[in-house]
């Protein structure tokens, strides 16, 4: 069943990650097998343990399962210790952070057709920040720069920067991730040529022969940052489907992000609608990122913008009021 062999492949890893680094040898490990040897004797232990784990189910187990390709080495045994040590602060904040951005994030890529743990980009990429900005000028969640996400139509001018917005820039990420795998194939190649640039991942293929992505880390035809993205992602990901066993316990969970979308004319500023649905001004800046005046300006007709969930009628009041109030200035 599905649901048994996701657990056991869950419970290798965690076997295998608690080992030390020494533990390995200098060649990597290609991949994880789905399903161990039922014969061999080494999965007793493990077979003692799924079948506790088992006990405890409600064969809703999509929590447990890996679909992108999992690949554990040196490499990333490197990140997972790093985010359990010296990372483990910041690490704990994006675990935090998740538990409000993940669920938008995997609806958006699972209706895309799209494998659902490519969302721990996001915690690589920026923390889940909508104000990360890299030295390369990569701006948001998904940190684009300008041209390439104008060519996947988002907006960016004096008022407004679409690459901000959560929502916009992941629908944005799947168009440029579905392009990235029609050429390359891998999803380590996509996550690589995502953090490098197609037109240098392209080079380095011809040049080695090879569309191996450990085969190309191993030449060293990478940049060093790109060498280390595909294990981060892979560290995050498996620590974030089981953060107690790698020592992140009481997680301080976050509400998944909910909202409801209104046409707001133009003037309209955020704190004051804050103010009036009786919510935090940081909140309401959060959830209009894109908006870089924290107003929607006089010279714009009007933008939808977010507002929480079941504020939707008192919104519609505040409009009316500043209407009134425009009219009568």
């Amino acid at each position: 069943m599905n649901y048994m062999k996701s657990l056991l492949l869950f419970l290798f890893l965690c076997f295998i990650a608690a080992l030390p680094l020494s533990a390995y040898s200098s060649t990597e490990v290609k991949r994880i097998p789905v399903v161990a040897n039922k014969n061999e004797e080494h999965t007793l232990t493990l077979k003692q343990k799924l079948k506790l784990l088992e006990k405890k189910q409600t064969h809703k187990t999509d929590h447990f399962i890996f679909d992108l390709p999992v690949t554990y080495n040196k490499k990333v045994a490197v990140w997972i210790s790093f985010f359990q040590t010296r990372g483990k602060n910041f690490f704990r904040n994006w675990l935090e952070k998740s538990t409000k951005y993940m669920p938008l994030l995997q609806s958006e890529l699972k209706k895309a057709g799209l494998p659902t743990d490519l969302a721990y980009m996001v915690m690589i990429e920026s923390g889940f920040s909508a104000n990360a900005v890299s030295t390369a000028q990569a701006v948001g969640p998904w940190q684009f720069i300008e041209s390439t996400g104008k060519g996947y139509g988002l907006q960016k001018n004096w008022w407004i920067d679409e690459r901000r917005d959560i929502k916009k820039s992941t629908l944005a990420a799947i168009r440029y991730l579905k392009d990235l795998k029609q050429e390359f194939g891998s999803w380590y190649l996509v996550a690589a040529s995502y953090n490098m640039g197609e037109n240098g991942l392209r080079k380095q293929i011809k040049k080695y022969g090879t569309t191996d992505y450990w085969e190309l880390v191993r030449h060293n035809a990478l940049p060093q940052e790109t060498q280390d993205y595909v294990p981060k992602i892979l560290a995050a990901l498996m620590i974030a489907k089981a953060p107690n066993l790698y020592g992140f316990r009481d997680i301080d969970a976050q509400y998944p992000l909910q909202y409801e979308v209104v046409w707001a004319p133009s003037g309209t500023d955020l704190e004051n609608l804050a103010d009036y649905l009786n919510i935090t001004r940081k909140a309401m800046k959060e959830l209009n990122s894109e908006l870089l005046l924290g107003y929607i300006p006089k010279q714009i007709n009007g933008h939808y913008i977010r507002i929480p969930l079941g504020s939707l009628s008192v919104a519609k009041q505040f409009f009316r009021d500043q209407n009134k109030k425009f009219a009568l200035d």
